[in-house]
C-alpha cells in the first residue's frame, strides 16, 4: 500500500471512530447493572432501621462463595465473645485444612495460627485453608460447624440460605441470597460491633508476607468499612459492602458480577444513590432508590472462568480463560431492569405512606430505561389538502386539589431527561394533557416529572405506565 493510500485509510478509520464515540455514550447507562444478568442479585439496606431502599431479585436463590466466610466469623466473634476461643489461643492446621485450594495462607499440616490471625486471614486474605481450620477448632468437624452456620442462619432470619462447609468453595448445596447476606451482614454489626474493624483493614502482615484486603472499594470509596468478596465460577463476583456517611449507614449486596471492576463500580453506584436518597428524604421527598436510578441488563460475554474461588482477586490467573466477547447490537434495544418502587419487603416511612399505598407494585416491577424503546411514530402518509386551522383547545381548570406529581424517569443527562418527558407525554397524553411537565435537577440528576394532577389522576397515570412496564413514582407536592 502506498504511502498516500494508508494516510487515507488511516483518516477514514479515525472520522469512523469520532463518530461511533456519541453513539457509544448515548446508551451508557446512569448506573449500569453487570452484564451477566442471569446471576445478578442486588439490595440496599438502611442499617439502622433495617429498611430495604432498593432490591433486585433479593430472594433468588444464589451461591454466596466466599461471602459465606462472614458467617464463619460471626460464629468465631460469638466464640470469643462467650470465652469459648480467646485471641490467642492456637489453632492447628489439619491436613484436610491445608489441602484446601487457593485463596490459602498455605499453612502446613501441624502449623499454629493464633485465632486474632485467623479471624484476619478470612476477612482480608479470605483464606480457605484456615476457614476449615477455624470451622473445626469450633465445631469439631467442618459438616459440624456448617450444620452450626445453617442453625444459626435461621436464628437470624435468613430463610433462603444453607451451608455446608465454612469458606464458599463450590457446592451446589450451599446457597443464600442477596437479602439473606444483608442479614447477615447487618447482624455481625449490630450483634459484635466489637469485632466489626477486622473487615475495614486494608492490609495485614503475616510472617514478613503483606496482603491486601481483597474488598477493593475500602482502597477507593470514602466511607466504606466492609464487608465481603467472593468469586466461584458459578456465583460471578459477588461483593456485601457497608458504608457510612454524616452519620448513616447504609449495606449493599451485589451478587453475579462480571468483572473486580464492574461489580465494584456498581456497589458504588448504589451506595451513591442510597445515601442521596437519604439526604433528600431528610429534606421532605418520598423517595427510594428504585425511583431514583435505572439497571439495563446489558448484553452478556460468554466469559468462563476456574470454578473455585480465588478470592476475588482483580489480576487474571492462568487459571482463567475467557471466551471471545458477544458484539454489541448496531442499535440500541430494548433494554430493562426489574426494580421494585416501593423497596420489595421493606417498610415505608409514615410519612410516605399516603404517596406510596395506593400505588400496588408487583414483586419484581420491569421499568424501561431508554427512550429509544417508544414505538417510533409511523410513516408520514400523503399530504392532503390544507385544511382550516382549528382553535386550540383549552386547557382544563385546575383543580384545587391538584397537588400531586408523577415522576417518569431519573437520567444523568438533561436532554435524555426531556426527551423521555416528551415522548412519555406524547403516548399518555390522556393522562397527562391538564399536568405541567418539566425537568428538576438535583445532586447531578435530572428527574423527569408532571405535576398539578389530583391524587386519583396521578395514581391513574402511574397504573397506565406502570402496564406497559414504564418507571413510575407518585408523590405530593409541598
Amino acid at each position: 500500500m502506498t504511502e498516500p493510500a494508508r494516510r487515507i485509510l488511516l483518516s477514514f478509520l479515525f472520522v469512523l471512530a469520532v463518530l461511533a464515540a456519541p453513539v457509544a455514550s448515548a446508551v451508557k447507562p446512569a448506573v449500569a447493572a453487570p452484564a451477566d444478568s442471569a446471576k445478578y442479585a442486588a439490595i440496599v439496606v438502611d442499617a439502622n432501621t433495617g429498611e430495604v431502599l432498593y432490591a433486585r431479585r433479593a430472594d433468588s436463590p444464589r451461591y454466596p462463595a466466599s461471602i459465606t466466610k462472614v458467617m464463619t466469623l460471626y460464629l468465631a466473634f460469638e466464640a470469643l465473645s462467650t470465652g469459648k476461643l480467646k485471641p490467642n489461643d492456637l489453632i492447628v492446621m489439619s491436613p484436610r485444612a491445608a489441602a484446601q485450594p487457593p485463596s490459602k495462607l498455605g499453612l502446613h499440616p501441624g502449623e499454629t495460627i493464633t485465632v486474632d490471625d485467623a479471624i484476619r486471614a478470612l476477612a482480608i486474605k479470605s483464606a480457605n485453608d484456615v476457614a476449615v481450620a477455624v470451622a473445626e477448632k469450633i465445631g469439631g468437624t467442618e459438616s459440624r460447624f456448617a450444620a452450626l452456620m445453617t442453625l444459626k442462619a435461621q436464628e437470624l432470619g435468613m430463610t433462603q440460605t444453607r451451608f455446608v462447609n465454612a469458606h464458599g468453595l463450590p457446592d451446589s448445596r450451599q446457597l443464600s441470597s442477596a437479602r439473606d447476606i444483608a442479614i447477615l451482614s447487618r447482624a455481625v454489626m449490630r450483634d459484635y460491633p466489637q469485632y466489626y474493624a477486622y473487615f475495614s483493614q486494608r492490609t495485614w502482615t503475616f510472617r514478613g508476607r503483606e496482603m491486601r484486603n481483597h474488598n477493593g472499594l475500602l482502597h477507593r470509596m470514602p466511607g466504606v468499612d466492609g464487608l465481603k468478596t467472593g468469586f466461584t465460577n458459578a456465583s460471578g463476583y459477588n461483593l456485601a459492602a457497608s458504608a457510612v456517611r454524616d452519620n448513616r449507614r447504609l449495606i449493599t449486596v451485589v451478587l453475579g458480577g462480571a468483572s473486580t471492576r464492574s461489580r465494584d463500580d456498581h456497589v458504588a453506584d448504589l451506595l451513591n444513590v442510597g445515601f442521596d436518597v437519604m439526604r433528600r428524604r431528610e429534606r421532605g421527598e418520598i423517595i427510594t432508590v428504585a425511583q431514583s436510578m435505572f439497571e439495563p441488563q446489558m448484553p452478556s460475554a460468554p466469559v468462563q472462568y476456574a470454578a473455585v474461588d480465588q478470592g476475588d482477586r482483580s489480576a487474571p490467573s492462568a487459571e482463567r480463560t475467557a471466551a471471545p466477547a458477544a458484539a454489541l447490537p448496531a442499535r440500541p434495544r430494548d433494554l430493562t431492569g426489574e426494580l421494585n418502587a416501593t423497596g420489595l419487603r421493606g417498610s415505608v416511612p409514615a410519612s410516605a405512606a399516603g404517596a406510596m399505598r395506593p400505588i400496588p407494585d408487583a414483586d419484581e416491577q420491569r421499568q424501561v430505561v431508554l427512550a429509544s424503546v417508544v414505538p417510533t411514530e409511523q410513516p408520514a402518509r400523503p399530504a392532503a389538502a390544507p385544511a382550516r386551522p382549528k382553535p386550540a383547545a383549552a386547557k382544563p381548570k385546575r383543580d384545587p386539589n391538584a397537588v400531586w406529581a408523577v415522576q417518569v424517569g431519573a437520567f444523568k443527562s438533561r436532554g435524555e431527561a426531556n426527551s423521555w418527558l416528551k415522548q412519555v407525554g406524547k403516548r399518555f397524553s390522556s393522562h397527562f394533557r391538564a399536568a405541567d411537565g418539566s425537568v428538576q435537577a438535583a445532586n447531578g440528576w435530572y428527574r423527569s416529572r408532571y405535576a398539578g394532577l389530583t391524587q386519583e389522576a396521578a395514581k391513574k397515570a402511574c397504573a397506565a405506565l406502570k402496564a406497559k412496564r414504564l418507571p413510575c413514582m407518585v408523590f405530593k407536592n409541598g
